[in-house]
């Protein structure tokens, strides 16, 4: 288990000390992501005019908003990455069976070829026996 990581922030103007396993970069990041929605909402006029609990309210219904999204699109990506994996697989199974299928249309030619060689060399043979004859 990580060392526990303790680290003063500064949120709407305010200091805090966090703690927890995560590093210090992580903990001033979160904060970092507070004090931007913070100032996001506190440009909006109708934000500004509401009671801090109703803003502090509208603050978390909008984190959560972000969270659900964010996991919302991990599944879809997850999803996407799985479908690709079995496009792959599929993929390399359709290539395989095509190596194999040529391989064998390749031995086949050689067989084939062999075959021709045999029968010129035997019509060959034959024209020179039918030479042979007539004579």
């Amino acid at each position: 288990m990580s060392t526990k990581t303790d680290t003063e922030v500064i949120i709407a103007g305010k200091v805090f000390t966090l703690s927890g396993y995560e590093s210090e970069e992580y903990l001033q990041k979160v904060a970092s992501y507070i004090n931007n929605k913070i100032a996001e909402y506190n440009k909006v006029d109708s934000f500004k005019r509401q009671s801090l609990d109703t803003q502090n309210v509208l603050m978390q219904l909008n984190i959560a908003d972000d969270y659900f999204k964010a996991k919302n699109q991990i599944t879809r990506l997850e999803e996407e990455i799985q479908n690709k994996e079995k496009e792959m697989y599929d993929l390399k199974h359709e290539l395989i069976a095509s190596q194999i299928k040529l391989e064998n249309m390749e031995k086949n030619i050689r067989n084939l070829q062999n075959e021709a060689n045999e029968n010129d060399k035997k019509i060959v043979r034959l024209e020179t026996e039918l030479k042979e004859k007539k004579k």
